[in-house]
């Protein structure tokens, strides 16, 4: 087995031992049942990196000398569930104690095609880390907290600096998604501008991006539009022609950016998907097709959809009633989004507090429902059929007008009054 680190002067013996993740009885479990105790297995890129930039870990991936079925047959032997979720490339999940670890075999690419490659497994730490795609993903750890950085990525990531592993055209060409990647990873952990190197093999490499799937151009993409810096990533991606073949309905990224600077001003959780939604500006039949293309979920399609075809006019300054009229017609997410979106535009900052009480009252808006119902549309004369649905929404239009009046006898009469003057 080689050597795994070629910098042994920058290894600090037990560095993350006091991460809780690291301690938790189900991580000590699994890793003890593969050997963790002699170095068989470790922890690798995600976990590594966070802890090392004291940001949070939420997913603990594991690599491993054993083949695919010794994993296997290791863990059930400790009472551990496994599910083979990507044996082909030597990857099963362990679950124990509502805890998933993500375990992969030491791997070789044999043969890439830009999308997927075919691997061999090994027991050459450095091998596997070689094939990996930036310096910064390609760092290991120990059971006892101890870092191993083979190929630099700890400069790397302490000069907050995206660098692809090798040959950047190379590592390109296995996988033409490392080019979202990148971007994605500059957004999330870099610092200045990108990697020049890495940004000109990106930009060169473009061309294989139109090989990849719509399902994984739009997963990476809202990953990277989750970033607090998506926006200059996305300004970068437009500079270099990349931004036009992936997301060309993007006209609108003055508004992106803007929508961007709010959210972090006010302390808001990053939402990409409205990200996405405020960098374009289209009709319905144009976002339906843009949807399709993307392979949005419904929800997203229809959300989308929803705030850019509503036609009710969102200013800062609506009265109490008008936002709850909103509210009522909209429905919470799309009234939200609207005013997201009117915020995003307005160039006064002044009016800031008066977006932020829009959003608030949405939060505590609770949807009042008519007090009216079949029974009583019978009694005043209305007939079963199409003239029920005309009826109920002629009079839920009044009194929505009226402010959701609970006043019973005031909601009998107009549905007299509508009755006598439209069905009789």
């Amino acid at each position: 087995m080689e050597p795994m680190e070629r910098d042994e002067s920058r290894k600090q013996t037990g560095e993350l031992r006091l991460q809780e993740w690291l301690k938790a009885a189900p991580t000590r479990a699994v890793m003890s049942a593969l050997g963790g105790e002699k170095g068989e297995t470790r922890f690798v890129g995600g976990s590594v990196r966070n802890a090392l930039l004291g940001e949070p870990v939420l997913d603990v991936d594991i690599a491993t000398v054993h083949a695919p079925e010794r994993v296997t047959a290791l863990l059930e032997a400790a009472d551990i569930k496994v599910v083979p979720t990507g044996i082909a490339h030597g990857t099963v999940t362990a679950v124990t104690e509502g805890r998933h670890f993500e375990i992969t075999t030491l791997r070789v690419d044999v043969a890439t095609d830009g999308r997927r490659a075919d691997v061999a497994f090994t027991e050459d730490w450095l091998a596997d880390a070689k094939r990996r795609d930036f310096t910064m993903n390609a760092l290991y750890a120990d059971m006892d907290g101890t870092v191993h950085d083979p190929l630099g990525g700890r400069g790397d990531l302490e000069a907050r600096v995206v660098r692809f592993i090798g040959d950047p055209h190379e590592r390109i060409r296995e996988d033409y998604l490392r080019i979202l990647r990148f971007f994605r990873f500059h957004a999330h952990f870099g610092k200045g501008e990108p990697d020049a190197v890495s940004l000109k093999a990106c930009a060169e490499e473009k061309e294989g991006l139109m090989q990849l799937s719509a399902e994984r151009v739009r997963a990476e993409l809202l990953k990277l539009l989750a970033a607090d810096a998506a926006g200059a990533s996305v300004r970068q991606m437009a500079a270099t022609g990349i931004l036009s073949l992936v997301l060309p309905e993007a006209m609108r990224l003055e508004r992106m950016e803007a929508l961007i600077e709010i959210e972090a001003h006010q302390l808001f959780v990053s939402d990409p998907v409205l990200r996405l939604a405020s960098a374009v500006e289209m009709d319905g039949v144009g976002l339906d097709a843009f949807a399709a293309r993307l392979r949005l979920s419904n929800k997203d399609r229809d959300r989308i959809k929803a705030l850019h075809t509503d036609q009710t006019k969102i200013v800062c300054y609506l009265s109490m009633r008008e936002v709850h009229r909103a509210l009522y017609n909209m429905g919470v997410q799309c009234f939200k989004d609207r005013v997201m979106l009117g915020w995003s535009v307005d160039k006064k900052g002044a009016n800031a507090m008066q977006w932020r009480a829009l959003l608030a009252i949405a939060d505590s808006w609770e949807r009042p429902k008519l007090p009216l119902n079949g029974s009583m549309l019978k009694a005043a004369g209305v007939p079963e059929g199409p003239e029920m649905s005309r009826v109920y929404r002629e009079v839920e239009e009044w009194w929505v007008d009226a402010g959701f009046t609970d006043d019973e006898f005031s909601i009998i009469e107009r549905l007299k009054a509508i009755v006598q003057a439209t069905v009789y």
